[in-house]
């Protein structure tokens, strides 16, 4: 990038150069071929004074200095008139002038010198004949002006792009100097070193929010990869138990078969085989919803409708009293299933934590339909109000009683983002209440 960009710069720079020099060149030869014609003129006005005046001169002078001619030619063509440079010689122009105006030309191979002459021709009157007055001026001091600067030109403008690639070449350097350091190090992030960052230069530049944004990728890589890890370490010990368990019981009753309680070992075997498969539906279940080419059903659905459904199956367990009073109608576009899924598992954990009473209310507020399940049991400290969205983790021993798997939480929020919605831990004075926010049938949601 480095070579590429010092070389568009030269390609670019060289080309301006090229355009500057030219026009440069251009105006200096056309200012100095006005100077040169201006004085042309003012010396033509004089003759034409001087002729319509009365008055031909019998010579014509002009400075020792000058690369100068005059000659006055009347009206057929002949040489009235000549300065002693070109005296004998025929007329050096044949253009005529303009009645009104004078007339000045570039000409050429004239007989007084190899450079080119500026002319200006004017028509004079003089005791009624006519005459064309012509005085010529060198054009050599312009041509060697002009070559001069080119000149100078030609030498110093190699040497003013060679300025300008050292310095872009060094500029471009020290721009992306960070960059190659940012590549070397994450060229060296591996997986058992996600806790490394890039350098991050000073300042707000567009190197700098690089920078600042591939140490944000990184950071949530490593927590990524950690929640990945903590994940398979949890659900790896949440299968073991129930393993060990089952080759404990048939352990011990195969060295002790006189002694052994089959029926009770296989109802307890039974157990624990229903316990492993809903944490393998559970795991299923996170892997479908971490999916993002998980197609989702969007249906119109009664919300009041799942909520009940799940309120009856809690009731008909009978563990605790369950108060849907506060059930109203609602609607929201989704998978009546899965969120069938979500209420069940807040039910459930408000089953398994509360004291004697689960509350469970559903209403339209605003642009949102709002349910709200509650339980009086003991509540969730305040450090663990977020962790316990989190996959198998669990809060205090008081809130285990019937041994949860740690998923249903987490499985019931990532449901209601799915669907657009939010699920949070609200305060509250007794026991755990947990709000859920969906999109109303026809608000303007995601």
């Amino acid at each position: 990038m480095r070579v590429r960009i010092t070389l568009g710069v030269a390609v670019v720079f060289a080309l301006a150069l090229a355009v500057a020099s030219s026009f440069l060149v251009t105006r200096q030869r056309a200012a100095l071929t006005d100077d040169i014609e201006t004085t042309i003129r003012l010396r033509v006005a004089d003759l034409v004074a001087a002729l319509e005046g009365g008055s031909l001169p019998n010579s014509i002078a002009i400075p020792s200095e000058d690369a100068a001619f005059v000659q006055i030619v009347d009206l057929p063509g002949a040489v009235v008139r000549s300065s002693p440079n070109i005296e004998g010689e025929p007329a050096v122009a044949t253009f005529r002038p303009d009645e009104s105006r004078p007339t000045a030309r570039t000409l050429h191979d004239l007989p007084i010198g190899d450079e080119p002459f500026r002319v200006v021709a004017e028509i004079a009157t003089s005791d009624g004949t006519s005459f064309t007055v012509y005085v010529g001026g060198s054009l050599e001091p312009v041509d060697d002006a002009v070559a001069n600067l080119a000149a100078a030109l030609a030498l110093g403008a190699p040497a003013l792009l060679a300025v300008v690639l050292v310095l872009t070449w060094v500029a471009v350097g020290r721009a992306l100097r960070p960059v190659e350091q940012m590549r070397a190090e994450v060229d060296g992030i591996t997986e058992s070193a996600l806790h490394r960052r890039v350098p991050q230069p000073a300042g707000d530049d567009e190197i700098g929010r690089l920078a600042a944004t591939m140490n944000t990728m990184l950071a949530r890589l490593e927590d990524a990869a950690s929640r990945h890890r903590r994940f398979l370490a949890d659900a790896s010990h949440e299968l073991r138990s129930p393993l060990a368990g089952i080759r404990s019981q048939l352990e011990v009753d195969l060295a002790h078969p006189d002694g052994a309680d089959w029926q009770t070992t296989e109802r307890d075997v039974l157990d624990e085989t229903l316990h492993m498969q809903r944490l393998v539906d559970d795991l299923l279940t996170l892997a479908a919803l971490d999916e993002p080419t998980t197609p989702a059903r969007r249906d119109l659905l009664d919300v009041d409708e799942v909520v009940l459904a799940e309120v009856r199956r809690l009731r008909t367990r009978g563990k605790v009293t369950v108060d849907a009073r506060n059930v109203s109608a609602a609607q929201t576009t989704g998978d009546a299933v899965s969120l069938g899924r979500a209420f069940r598992n807040l039910l459930d954990n408000a089953e398994r934590h509360a004291t004697e009473m689960v509350t469970v209310s559903l209403a339209e507020d605003g642009e949102e339909v709002r349910v709200v399940v509650s339980d009086d049991g003991p509540g969730v400290a305040a450090t663990d109000r977020e962790r316990i969205f989190e996959r198998f983790a669990r809060s205090d021993e008081s809130r285990l009683r019937d041994g949860g798997r740690g998923l249903g939480l987490a499985i019931a929020r990532d449901i209601v983002a799915a669907h657009g919605g939010t699920l949070v831990l609200q305060d509250s004075t007794v026991g755990a209440t947990f709000a859920v926010c969906l999109p109303r049938e026809g608000a303007s949601g995601p």
